[in-house]
C-alpha cells in the first residue's frame, strides 16, 4: 500500500524460513521500507537490533514458553517506548495476551499472518499516533449483477473513478475483474489484460507482491487494473486460494478496491461476499429482473447472513410517466432498504466511451449518470438529489411470492 513515509528499516527476529520468504515478499519491493532478517530465537539476542536502526521489529517467537516471554520482555526494556514491536506467534491464550499488552507492544498477530495484516500492523507502526487515519483498512466495494446486461461493468469502473478522485493525495485505487470467462473491465478501458492465471492457479503462494505488480494494468489516471484474459471457451471455478490471495493483496497495497463479480456463482464468492464493505446488486427496471432481485438478496442473506447488508442499484433508470409501468415508489415498495438509488440512461453517453475505451467525464463530467452514482457511492459529499417518484402501482406479478 503506498504510505507517505521515508524509507524506514524493519527489523525481522525469527527462525521459520517459510515466515521469513513471506515477510520479504511482502516489503521486498517497497521503496519506503527495507526489511532486515535476525535469523535467531529472541533469547538469543543480544545487541543486534540495536546496532540495525530498526524503525519497527517484528518477532516471531513460541508464546508458549516462559524463556522466550521473558527475552522478549528484556529485549522490549532495552528498547524502550521508542521503537514499536510486533509479537507474532502461533498460539494465544488470555495469559499470553494480557502480558503482551503489559509489555506495550504495538501489535500482536497469529499464524498463519495474511500479507494484508502483516503490511497494517507495520505501516500502523511506523506512522505517528496522530497521523494514522480513522479508518487505514482498505475500502472494498463489490458489484453484482442480478442479470445479464445490467451494466454492472460499467457502475464497477465509475464507482472505482470517483473513489479514486475523492481519495485524495497519494491514495491509491485497484479495479479486480473476478469474471474470468467474460470480464471486460479491461476492455471498457482499452487496456491489455495483464493476469495470467495459470501463473499461479496451481500455486496461489507464487503470486507475492512484485508478480502482483507485474500482472497489474495502469489507467492513466492512476487506477490499477487486476484483469485476466477473457476465455470463452473455458467455464471452471478456480481454487478459493487463488482468489483469496488476490484480494489479500489488493487490500494490503490499495486504499479503494473495486470487485466486478460474475453473475454465476462459484465457491470463493461466499468468501468475497463476507470480504467487502459494501456489496451493490445491480439491477434493471423489469419484472423479471426485479424478482431475481429478490432472489439473490435472499441467497445473499442465506450464505452471508448479517455480515452483508446488499444494496440494490436500478441502472438505466427512467421514471416513466403516470400510467405508464414501473415506478420508483414501486421498487421502494418491493425491495425496501435495499434498494439504494437509480442511475439514469444515457444509452448514448455510455456507448460512445465504451467504444472509446474512456470514463464517462473524459466525455461529459457533469452527466447525470455519474451524478447519480456519485449520490449513492459517496451520499455525503453529495447534494440531495431531488427524487424521482411515481405514483402508478407495480404490476400484481411482481408481488407474487418469489420461489
Amino acid at each position: 500500500m503506498e504510505t507517505k513515509i521515508r524509507a524506514k528499516c524493519i527489523a525481522l527476529v525469527s527462525t521459520d524460513s517459510a515466515f521469513i520468504q513471506s515477510t520479504k515478499t511482502a516489503f521486498g519491493s517497497s521503496d519506503s521500507i527495507s526489511l532486515i532478517t535476525i535469523e535467531k530465537q529472541i533469547d538469543q539476542i543480544h545487541g543486534e537490533l540495536h546496532n540495525s536502526e530498526a524503525s519497527v521489529v517484528i518477532v516471531d517467537l513460541d508464546a508458549s514458553k516462559i524463556n522466550e516471554i521473558e527475552a522478549l520482555q528484556a529485549v522490549m526494556k532495552r528498547l524502550t517506548d521508542k521503537i514499536p514491536v510486533i509479537v507474532i506467534t502461533q498460539q494465544f491464550n488470555a495469559v499470553t495476551v494480557r502480558v503482551l499488552i503489559q509489555m506495550h507492544v504495538a501489535d500482536f498477530l497469529e499464524k498463519p499472518v495474511t500479507t494484508t495484516d502483516l503490511v497494517r500492523s507495520c505501516v500502523r507502526a511506523l506512522k505517528d499516533p496522530d497521523d494514522i487515519e480513522e479508518n487505514s483498512e482498505a475500502n472494498i466495494h463489490a458489484f453484482m449483477p442480478a442479470s445479464g446486461g445490467v451494466g454492472s461493468t460499467t457502475l464497477a469502473i465509475q464507482t472505482a473513478s470517483i473513489l479514486h478522485s475523492n481519495a485524495g493525495h497519494g491514495k491509491s485505487t485497484c479495479i479486480v475483474d473476478l469474471n474470468f470467462q467474460h470480464g471486460a473491465c479491461a476492455e471498457y478501458l482499452d487496456m491489455e489484460p495483464r493476469f495470467d492465471i495459470a501463473e499461479v492457479e496451481n500455486n496461489p503462494d507464487r503470486l507475492d507482491r512484485q508478480l502482483f505488480e507485474v500482472m497489474l494494468s495502469r489507467h492513466e489516471n492512476g487506477i490499477a487494473v487486476l484483469a485476466a484474459p477473457v476465455s470463452p471457451m473455458e467455464m471452471r471455478s478456480f481454487n478459493t486460494d487463488v482468489v483469496v490471495k488476490i484480494l489479500d493483496l489488493a487490500a494490503a497495497y490499495f486504499d479503494n478496491v473495486v470487485i466486478d463479480l460474475p453473475r454465476t456463482w462459484f465457491p470463493w464468492t461466499k468468501t468475497v461476499l463476507l470480504g467487502t464493505n459494501k456489496l451493490f446488486i445491480v439491477a434493471e427496471k423489469t419484472v423479471p429482473c426485479l424478482r431475481h432481485t429478490q432472489r439473490l438478496l435472499e441467497s445473499v442473506n442465506a450464505v452471508a447472513g448479517k455480515e452483508v447488508s446488499p444494496k440494490v442499484i436500478v441502472n438505466r433508470f427512467v421514471n416513466k410517466a403516470k400510467g405508464s409501468g414501473i415506478q420508483r415508489s414501486d421498487i421502494e415498495d418491493v425491495l425496501g432498504d435495499n434498494f439504494v438509488g437509480g442511475v439514469a440512461n444515457d444509452y448514448f453517453l455510455v456507448n460512445e466511451a465504451i467504444d472509446r475505451g474512456v470514463l464517462l467525464e473524459e466525455i461529459k463530467a457533469d452527466s447525470q449518470v455519474l451524478q447519480d452514482l456519485k449520490a449513492i457511492i459517496l451520499p455525503d459529499q453529495v447534494d440531495v438529489i431531488q427524487a424521482r417518484t411515481g405514483i402508478m402501482s407495480l404490476p400484481a406479478r411482481l408481488f407474487r411470492k418469489v420461489g
